[in-house]
């Protein structure tokens, strides 16, 4: 029996060796996100291989304070982090000192929140003596879907999420022209203050669901015709986005839906389906006209041939069924561009993108730090080179996108 004992115990320890020096042969790295309200964690190896995640998301805490409030956010980081960290690891099957590298977002973000990542990231280096490597959260989100597709540069890629909304070219891993910006309130945040005005937290099936995730879901079997909401921007040549339009003429409609039908104090407006998909399309076709512009731009300035089109949708409003479809219509139908948007659970903050853009740059030898080095959090980082001007400047004229009633059909049944 006790030949026996030895004989397992033997084979576990050659193993767990074998798996070791198999692992150690690979570079992989850990990549830790803390941005704003999610807390995640995960290693990749150099081939894309998702090994392990941890993650702990927040959205419920702040859907009911009706959006991040900051402190209790640092609050749950540092609630989490380690436990998350540690979850990666271990569903990864390997040890700290097993990983490459540690790649931790720095910027932009919630200044607090940023710090926390930050702070464990530097203690996990300092402990295991890896290097360091400094990640840009809107960076990450641009290039995630290359961990699932080979998509060449350059790419356009548009980013739109609860904090931004921009458009930027991709020339490289850390080479980035923004194109575009929102001028005004972002996209996701829009929709979270029309839902909360519509009062869809009331509906049973929306109950627990994001204000975007609630309007997307509502829209299914609305009619995107039945309100007219104006274009925004259409006046200027550039590729910036407003959304303060969308508020005001939501407030202002809602406001008189509810007296027309005599809607109670907690109750929804009867035709609640045909304005959340007259919503999306108002936003689908805002979208589109600065996307079309900035392929123009592009092409006049020799920047992406016009038979190399491409478009990567990322960010938390890339998980919109509705938006997703629109675009995906417009490239295939408009632009002969192919198109990439990744899984809903990757467009949302993840530990996934932050791991995988500091696989990127570690291949390509981009921003490796040593463990000793004094990392701070940027806030208020902007992304890549700002030429908003130059496509200004430019005064490319675009005719706003329309879509026909065979073509709106397509894109509520695609949403379904």
């Amino acid at each position: 029996m006790m030949k026996l004992t030895g004989l397992l115990r033997t084979f576990r320890i050659l193993k767990n060796v074998s798996y070791r020096q198999y692992s150690c042969a690979r570079r992989l790295v850990l990549g830790i996100e803390t941005s704003c309200d999610d807390t995640g964690a995960a290693v990749v190896d150099e081939n894309g291989a998702i090994l392990g995640e941890g993650f702990e998301s927040q959205m419920k805490i702040h859907l009911d304070n009706g959006g991040v409030i900051p402190h209790i956010a640092v609050h749950f980081h540092k609630e989490n982090i380690k436990s998350v960290v540690s979850s990666a690891l271990e569903n990864s099957k390997i040890n700290l000192e097993d990983v490459s590298a540690i790649a931790v977002t720095t910027k932009p973000g919630l200044k607090g929140s940023l710090l926390v990542g930050v702070t464990y990231a530097k203690k996990l280096a300092e402990e295991s003596e890896k290097p360091l490597i400094p990640v840009h959260h809107m960076e990450a989100h641009a290039l995630t879907a290359r961990l699932l597709h080979e998509i060449p540069f350059p790419f356009l890629c548009l980013l739109a999420s609860g904090g931004h909304c921009q458009l930027t070219l991709v020339k490289g891993v850390n080479e980035f022209l923004l194109l575009g910006d929102s001028m005004h309130n972002s996209p996701g945040e829009v929709l979270d203050k029309i839902a909360r005005r519509l009062k869809l937290q009331n509906l049973p099936e929306c109950y627990e669901m994001s204000g975007g995730k609630a309007i997307d879901y509502m829209a299914r079997d609305g009619d995107p015709t039945a309100f007219n909401f104006p274009l925004s921007m259409t006046h200027y040549r550039d590729c910036n986005f407003s959304f303060s339009g969308f508020v005001s003429y939501s407030m202002t409609t809602i406001r008189r839906e509810e007296e027309k039908n005599d809607v109670p104090a907690d109750g929804v407006i009867p035709s609640v389906r045909d304005f959340c998909a007259s919503l999306l399309q108002g936003y689908a076709v805002h979208l589109s006209h600065r996307i079309l512009r900035a392929f123009a731009f592009c092409e006049q300035e020799n920047l992406i041939a016009s038979n190399q089109r491409t478009l990567v949708f990322s960010g938390g409003v890339a998980c919109n069924a509705y938006i997703k479809t629109a675009l995906e219509h417009l490239c295939t139908s408009s632009l002969n561009a192919k198109f990439y948007v990744p899984p809903p659970k990757l467009c949302t903050d993840n530990g996934v993108m932050i791991a995988w853009n500091g696989m990127e740059k570690l291949k390509a030898n981009i921003d490796i730090l040593p463990h000793t080095e004094n990392l701070v959090p940027d806030p208020d980082c902007p992304l890549g080179i700002d030429t908003r001007s130059s496509v200004s400047k430019a005064s490319i004229k675009i005719k706003s996108p329309k879509l026909d009633m065979k073509e709106r059909e397509d894109i509520l049944l695609s949403s379904s």
